[in-house]
């Protein structure tokens, strides 16, 4: 998608401008935040409102901005913004890396929260694609039991849209019951995959769940 249907100065460079003054602000004060956070920082401060092609009604990362929800990014160091932060810490625009938390301070971060929300019941995890996306936090299980040592509740859902191949043993295409013996899910959580286009599959159960 970002090489073919992403236009490099009507997207990428003009969020670049407006971030780096969040980024460049921050390395002044000395302070340091999560990538969601800074994206939030420039939600909110409506710099971008006057390039908005569609109804902010119809954007999920300002709703989750609007709720305040956590945004976990795994693997943005290898993202276009994630390049384009390293190129102005190297011309010096930006004192140091540490202006933008990393991702093992995300997962640090998705521990607390996990534990947090699973005091009383559990969470599901719903799956769009394979990859890092789906890797990072599904491991925050087996991380607090296993490495961590102490007990929590595993995940009490799972279902995953996926057009890999499925394959015993890979990431994106091992069969949910993999994730059994990998401490991630019970042999009694409800798990499913389903082999289809996400981008069709998606929207219909989210609109089944959403009752629309």
């Amino acid at each position: 998608v970002t090489d073919t249907c992403i236009p490099e100065e009507e997207a990428m460079r003009r969020i670049e401008r407006q971030v780096l003054k969040f980024w460049k602000q921050a390395d002044k004060e000395k302070k340091s935040y999560f990538p969601y956070e800074y994206m939030y920082q420039l939600i909110r401060s409506g710099a971008l409102k006057e390039s908005y092609d569609i109804d902010p009604k119809d954007s999920w990362v300002i709703a989750a901005c609007e709720k305040g929800l956590p945004i976990f990014t795994p693997g943005w160091e290898d993202s276009t913004l994630g390049n384009i932060f390293v190129a102005h810490v190297i011309r010096k625009e930006v004192s140091n890396f540490g202006v933008v938390k990393p991702g093992v301070e995300q997962m640090a971060a998705l521990v607390e929260w996990y534990q947090a929300n699973t005091k009383t019941q559990s969470l599901g995890f719903f799956q769009i694609g394979g990859g890092i996306a789906g890797d990072f936090p599904i491991c925050v299980v087996p991380l607090i039991t296993q490495d961590l040592k102490q007990s929590c509740r595993l995940w009490g859902y799972f279902c995953q849209i996926s057009d890999s191949t499925t394959s015993y043993g890979s990431y994106s295409g091992a069969v949910p019951n993999e994730k059994i013996t990998w401490g991630k899910l019970d042999p009694q959580t409800p798990r499913f995959i389903i082999e289809s286009d996400a981008s069709i599959v998606a929207p219909l159960i989210f609109s089944y769940v959403l009752g629309k």
